[in-house]
């Protein structure tokens, strides 16, 4: 399947058709990546040929999107190493020792320890996009290069 360069509007949905949010997303290049783990490659692959002017409505699994929520991302965290003026269902972000970057959610506080969410705030959750495409166009190859370079380096991390 030809790389494509996509622009479109999104209106996301859960699976109840409860509203929850919308963007617009500029010269995106989609391509699906060999990580079928990865975080919303069901919709990598929906938005395979698209055309101008098109619109798809795309449903995902919670599988699909963000995974399941898994208990195992919920940590404890020492409340001296977080800032003073953080609050509950706040994002920080950690460094692990080995240089991962990882989000978590600030669920709770104990005593000298923190419970921090690692789960995607749309894991467990079954989801509807609706697109609407307002431009499409085959990548060329040096963006196609240039985004291998990006997902490469990620890996490397």
């Amino acid at each position: 399947m030809p790389i494509q360069v996509i622009s479109f509007n999104c209106i996301l949905k859960n699976k109840a058709g409860r509203f929850l949010s919308s963007t617009y997303n500029r010269d995106v290049l989609n391509a699906i990546e060999d990580n079928h783990n990865a975080p919303l490659g069901g919709l990598a692959k929906g938005l395979q040929n698209l055309a101008k002017g098109e619109k798809r409505v795309i449903a995902l699994t919670a599988q699909e999107a963000y995974g399941f929520y898994d208990p195992k991302k919920v940590i404890l965290y020492p409340r001296k190493k977080l800032p003073p003026n953080i609050r509950i269902g706040e994002s920080i972000t950690i460094v692990s020792k080995t240089g991962v970057h990882r989000t978590y959610v600030v669920l709770q506080f104990h005593d000298s320890l923190a419970s921090l969410d690692g789960n995607h705030t749309l894991a467990g959750q079954d989801l509807v996009f609706e697109i609407e495409a307002l431009e499409a166009r085959s990548a060329t190859e040096r963006e196609i290069a240039d985004s291998t370079n990006v997902v490469s380096s990620r890996r490397l991390n």
